[in-house]
Order: structure tokens, then C-alpha cells, then sequence
């Protein structure tokens, strides 16, 4: 199978090579790790006479992009408390494995994951040699499942998701991906409703738990003033802190007009694109309304006010601008062409926050927090700021209810910590062939 499935990636590849080749030029993604996308891991990581000690077991955790690194924090601060275990994360994306490397980089090692043709996965595999696999919400791919089936290591999902457009997508191939998902050693659901989508794409009832998300513990409650490097921040970009600032946060081409709408004399705005592709696009819509704009890579200590619209054109820094608002917006779900971004950050912080009606990729969290009215859901995002910043004291009540809502799913260990047994358990299911 593994022949017939790199002859489908490759036609497939090559039919559509004009619009990726394309994507990959204007966008500057083609500057990436080529070998470590073909499976080569620089120097090898594991396995007899590989980094670890004959006693340790190896977990790879593999992820996508920025928002997976983020999520397994905690999980990967349960695990690091477990004797004898050692963590290897591999990411996708460019920016994903920057992310980790600042997350996980000083104590873990960070690789490449690789495309899925089949020599790529085996000289991958053939590298990191790992004992157990997970994969963070859902990236099940044919060939690695299988090849990791082979040499007899337990594959598994956390904090599965699976959104009701893939799963119909799913359901349409159903005799191409049945075996994929039929083959992993089981699921770790976030809500009861995507595990009957898991079984209904071919994994066992029996193998699907509902663990609810690690979202809920990614997020971190603490108060504004302790995020590292806000003040800073705040004083690198010129924010003057007596001055609302309106934080626009993980937004999508065509939110940047609504964000500069409500740009005024006594209101900053901080615009955060959810990818580095968008960035120059909202300075220009900036600069093309006449609208002073500076961007994080070019500022370096501005007088307070200086532009009506700050340009955070960095990755990992979207805290640091969180804990200086007044209040948050959380893009992607303004016009519909997407289904949102995690909201939980801005609502651990303390922050009013705002959403738009498009969130279906977060439904089961915004259920949660629309139900104890800690956040705002609005297709009029400048109407509902207006009256947070004008009603302080309901701001702070809006704020309050919504972190009551992540301590109350923190609670008792939170989803990391049945996560990390439910990941202990996959652990001892099956060792793998060394031969």
C-alpha cells in the first residue's frame, strides 16, 4: 500500500503544484527544512546508542503548527515529572517548530515532521526509534500509522478534534482512511460529540475516551501584570498605558478593515494576523486609509502615541499584547470564510473579550463560556468594545465570569492530567520491533 499511496501523493502534488509552488513562493515558505521534510533527522535522536539511556522510553508527540505547541504545554509538564520518559516533539510548520523550540527547545528535542511518503516516514521512524506516538488532534496520515504499526508502536490522538466539515470529508473517502483510523491504538476525544465522529471514520467505540480539552489548561489564569516582557513591550512599541488599547488578536484578510474602523484619537489598536503571510497586507490596508501604522520588527523604543495602529509582525509576543489591553478581539471569526481562534488566552488574562458569530472550530468552549456570560458574541465588534471600554465595572464582571470558567475546568488536574495517564497507559500497550 505504501507504493500506490506516494504514486497518489505524487500525482496529486503535481497536479496542484502550480497553486502550492505559488503559495510557497509569495509567502517565502519554500526557505524551509527540505531533509528534515523527507524524513532525515539531523544526527539521529533516539533508540540503542541514541541520546537517551537503555531504561528510557521514548513518547513522540507530534503537532502541526504554533496553536498545537502552545496546547501540549501542560501535558508535556505532567510528563516531564515521570521517570524514565523521555519527550520528543516533532512540528510541521515553519513557524511551529520556531514556537517549540522556544517552548521545549532547552529540555527537549524539537524535530521536523515529516511529509508522508513512505521512505520519508521509515528514514523518520528509522531516526527517533519511538516507543509510543501522539498525535495532537488529529493528523492521522496512511503511511506513518501503518509504518509505525509495523515495527509494533502504539499511535495514538489527544485532544482529539474532528470538525464536522472533515468528518464529512472523511466520510466521503471512508475506504481510504477506515484502515488509518481503525489501526490507532485509540482516541483521546475532546467532546462526546467528536468521539462518535472518530468511530463513525473507523476507530473502535471501545478505543475513543472523552477527555475533554487541554485547551482549558493551556490557558493561563494569572493577572496581566506577570506576563514576562509586557512592560517591555509596552514600552518598545510607545503604548501609552492611560490610553485604551484594543487588542485585535489571530485575524484573518478582511478583519484588518474592521480593526482599523475604530481607530480614533483616544484609542490604540493592536492588529495580530494570525500567519506572517498577512502581515504586509494590513499595513498596507493601513497606510492606504492614511493611518499611521508601526510594526513590532521595525520599532525599538517609540515616544507613547506615536501610531494609531500597532503591527505585531512577530510570533509568540500575542500574550505580551493580550496583557496590555483593555480589551481583546479574537479574529477568524468575523467573516465567516473561517471558524475562529482560541479565545481562552485573552479570557485567562483577566480581559473583556470579543468574539464574532463564526466559531465552530471552538463551539464546545464557547458553549461554556456564552452559558456563564463570560464573553461577548457580536457581529458589531466596535459597538460591543465601545461599551465595555465605557462600562469598566461591567467589563470586569464579563472578564471574571469567563476565567471562573477556566479554573472551574482546571480543576482536579484538568484535561492534562487525565491526558497524561490516558498517555502513560498507551505507553505500556505495546513495544515496539526491534528488529
Amino acid at each position: 500500500m505504501g507504493l500506490g499511496r506516494d504514486l497518489c501523493y505524487a500525482v496529486v502534488g503535481a497536479v496542484s503544484s502550480p497553486v502550492w509552488g505559488w503559495s510557497l513562493l509569495r509567502t517565502g515558505k519554500w526557505r524551509t527544512d527540505w531533509k528534515g521534510r523527507f524524513g532525515w533527522v539531523q544526527g539521529g535522536v533516539g533508540g540503542e546508542g541514541g541520546e537517551g539511556g537503555a531504561d528510557e522510553k521514548t513518547l513522540l508527540i507530534c503537532a502541526v503548527s504554533v496553536g498545537e505547541a502552545n496546547l501540549i504545554r501542560p501535558l508535556v509538564a505532567e510528563l516531564e515529572a515521570v521517570p524514565g520518559l523521555r519527550l520528543l516533539i516533532a512540528v510541521t510548520t515553519n513557524t511551529g517548530v520556531a514556537r517549540a523550540e522556544q517552548l521545549y527547545g532547552d529540555r527537549h528535542r524539537v524535530v521536523r515532521y515529516p511529509l508522508d511518503f513512505s521512505g520519508a516516514v521509515r528514514r523518520f521512524l528509522d531516526a527517533v526509534r519511538p516507543d509510543a506516538v501522539a498525535l495532537v488532534e488529529l493528523e492521522v496520515w496512511p503511511n506513518f500509522v501503518e509504518q509505525c504499526g509495523k515495527r509494533g508502536v502504539p499511535v495514538g490522538v489527544i485532544n482529539g478534534r474532528l470538525t464536522e466539515r472533515s468528518y464529512r470529508g472523511y466520510r466521503r473517502v471512508g475506504f481510504l482512511v477506515r484502515g488509518s483510523f481503525g489501526r490507532l491504538w485509540g482516541v483521546a476525544a475532546q467532546t462526546a460529540e467528536i468521539a462518535e465522529r472518530f468511530v463513525g471514520v473507523g476507530v473502535p467505540a471501545g478505543k475513543v475516551a472523552v477527555l475533554d480539552t487541554m485547551k482549558w489548561d493551556a490557558a493561563r489564569v494569572e493577572p496581566p501584570e506577570a506576563v514576562e516582557g509586557a512592560d517591555e513591550f509596552a514600552a518598545a512599541m510607545g503604548i501609552d498605558r492611560d490610553k485604551p488599547l484594543v487588542v485585535w488578536g489571530s485575524t484573518a484578510p478582511g478583519e484588518e478593515a474592521m480593526a482599523l474602523d475604530g481607530v480614533s484619537e483616544g484609542v490604540r489598536v493592536l492588529i495580530a494576523p494570525r500567519k506572517p503571510e498577512w502581515f504586509d497586507g494590513v499595513a498596507e490596508a493601513a497606510r492606504a486609509r492614511g493611518t499611521a501604522v508601526v510594526r513590532r520588527t521595525e520599532a525599538a523604543g517609540l515616544e507613547a502615541g506615536m501610531a494609531g495602529v500597532i503591527l505585531l509582525d512577530t510570533i509568540g509576543e500575542l500574550r505580551k499584547a493580550y496583557a496590555l489591553a483593555d480589551v481583546c478581539v479574537v479574529g477568524r471569526s468575523f467573516t465567516g470564510k473561517l471558524y475562529g481562534s482560541d479565545m481562552m488566552e485573552p479570557v485567562g488574562l483577566g480581559k473583556p473579550t470579543v468574539v464574532g458569530p463564526h466559531t465552530k472550530d471552538f463551539s464546545a468552549v464557547m458553549g461554556a463560556f456564552k452559558s456563564a456570560d463570560g464573553i461577548m458574541e457580536t457581529d458589531d465588534p466596535w459597538g460591543a468594545v465601545r461599551r465595555l471600554l465605557d462600562d469598566p465595572e461591567a467589563a470586569a464582571a464579563l472578564a471574571e465570569r469567563g476565567r471562573g470558567v477556566i479554573r472551574a475546568r482546571q480543576a482536579d488536574g484538568g484535561s492534562a492530567g487525565r491526558h497524561a495517564a490516558w498517555v502513560l497507559e498507551m505507553m505500556g500497550a505495546g513495544a515496539k520491533d526491534e528488529s
